[in-house]
């Protein structure tokens, strides 16, 4: 049982470091004018002492003698108490030195009936501890959590001293009892270990409500009173004991909340000093903006956008139906056509039928969302536009479905497949030839860009542009 005592003192000596990351910060280089300060203890922005005491009840759960399963059928409460002084060294951990006391009642009887004739005794136990707290909550807590909580859940492990008399109900005298077994603090045979798991709810900036479960291991087999009931057991089993109680936490200092209380999660960094002048412009991009499109020259990818283009997140103008005319110069923005004739369909006239488009079946920007063949709201018009020319043309036009390189060879030609008829269909539906417009799927054999091969080389636009359908003159 001593070596046991010993593993779970070892592992506590291992657990003090382990918590220690919740320190750590990561560099920060600021340019400008504000001082920013990595997150430690030693900026005392939250309250780290407290104080904390509760009572409940104890119960011997193996021995000799015990309160659960004695025989009698019915358990036997005991009391105890508890008194704390809390330190926290971190958000995550912190140690308590704590004060125990209560009393057990084990037997077949409790010793306050004054049974005659029955195995009962009682047990008045001191303990003084020191004990790691570690915040559970604050270490699994999520990076995007943002919420205010006032819910923790707090784990308790370490050990200390003991003191302890038990005391015997004697057979055959119902108002007499005597003392069993007496051990002093600080003694041999007094060391014991302790664990447990504590709930705890934010009741006010300066008080908590705390419920708790604690597991006492005594280490020898005399507390129950055993020895003074059978003096010739030899079992040696610990005699340890399971508490319960309900306490409050009064947290001291003058700081608006708890070390305990606060996610370092949420805010590593914290600033320390405003700018010295508040009239002073913040340099937001340090090579400028030399385009004024909006983005920072450090990170634009067109460094020349025209006057007036919409651009996307690294600077490059917006080109909606990918016809290589950028919108602020297209004509019609979400049909494709020639640069010569500024993004439109070239139109010529066509004697005795009118005036129609020459389609020679090229067709740019039908692409789809990944893993969907269903047709974008934003392709409708293109398709529609081409229902006329597909009629009007003398020959037929291979539909063809591609997609980018995601997913299996056989997942990605069933996909093309599903995106070819899918536009087949709407063109049918809407009037377009059925006989002018086979499909085929090619999966991923055609790619408009084939450097993305894996996907993962090529930013996202790219791999849209994969996931198309585009027509062929048969």
């Amino acid at each position: 049982m001593k070596q046991n005592l010993l593993t779970i003192l070892t592992l506590t000596g291992f657990l003090f470091p382990s918590i220690s990351y919740a320190q750590e910060a990561v560099k920060i280089d600021s340019a400008s004018t504000q001082a920013y300060q990595p997150f430690t203890q030693d900026s005392k922005r939250f309250n780290d002492w407290s104080i904390s005491a509760g009572a409940g009840t104890a119960l011997i759960q193996t021995g000799n003698i015990t309160s659960i399963n004695n025989g009698s059928g019915k358990t036997l409460f005991g009391y105890s108490a508890y008194f704390s002084v809390d330190k926290a060294l971190t958000h995550a951990f912190g140690l308590k030195l704590q004060y125990d006391k209560g009393e057990t009642r084990q037997g077949y009887a409790n010793t306050k009936d004054h049974v005659d004739n029955v195995k009962a005794a009682r047990t008045q136990y001191d303990a003084i501890s020191l004990l790691a707290d570690v915040n559970i909550s604050n270490l699994l807590r999520r990076v995007d959590n943002k919420s205010n909580f006032r819910w923790a859940l707090h784990g308790y492990v370490g050990a200390g001293t003991l003191a302890y008399k038990a005391y015997i109900q004697n057979p055959g005298m119902p108002y007499n009892q005597s003392l069993a077994t007496e051990i002093k603090p600080f003694k041999e045979g007094s060391l014991f270990a302790q664990f447990g798991t504590a709930l705890k709810y934010r009741m006010t900036n300066s008080l908590d409500l705390e419920g708790r479960v604690m597991y006492m291991m005594t280490g020898d087999n005399t507390f129950d009173g055993s020895l003074g009931v059978n003096q010739n057991n030899t079992n040696k089993v610990s005699d340890n004991l399971v508490s319960a109680a309900l306490g409050l936490t009064y947290n001291i200092g003058k700081h608006q909340s708890h070390l305990f209380w606060h996610d370092p999660l949420q805010e590593i960094y914290y600033k320390l000093d405003v700018l010295a002048d508040k009239t002073d412009d913040v340099e937001v991009c340090k090579k400028g903006d030399a385009d004024n499109d909006g983005v920072c020259d450090d990170w634009d990818r067109q460094l020349d956008t025209p006057a007036g283009a919409r651009v996307d997140g690294s600077g490059v103008a917006l080109d909606a139906d990918l016809d290589g005319v950028i919108d602020l110069y297209d004509k019609c923005v979400t049909i494709p056509g020639p640069v010569e004739n500024n993004g439109c369909p070239i139109v010529t006239a066509n004697q005795g039928q009118g005036s129609v488009t020459e389609f020679t079946g090229e067709i740019k920007g039908i692409t789809f969302n990944l893993n969907s063949d269903k047709i974008l709201p934003s392709n409708v018009s293109i398709l529609s536009n081409t229902i006329d020319n597909i009629n009007a043309s003398g020959g037929s036009f291979v539909i063809v479905g591609g997609t980018d390189t995601r997913g299996t060879e056989v997942y990605n030609q069933n996909l093309s497949e599903r995106r070819a008829n899918n536009v087949k269909n709407f063109l049918v539906k809407n009037g377009a030839d059925a006989n002018k417009l086979p499909t085929v799927g090619r999966g991923e054999k055609d790619l408009l860009y084939p450097e993305c091969e894996p996907a993962t080389k090529c930013p996202e636009w790219k791999n849209r542009a994969n996931r198309r359908v585009y027509f062929e003159a048969k």
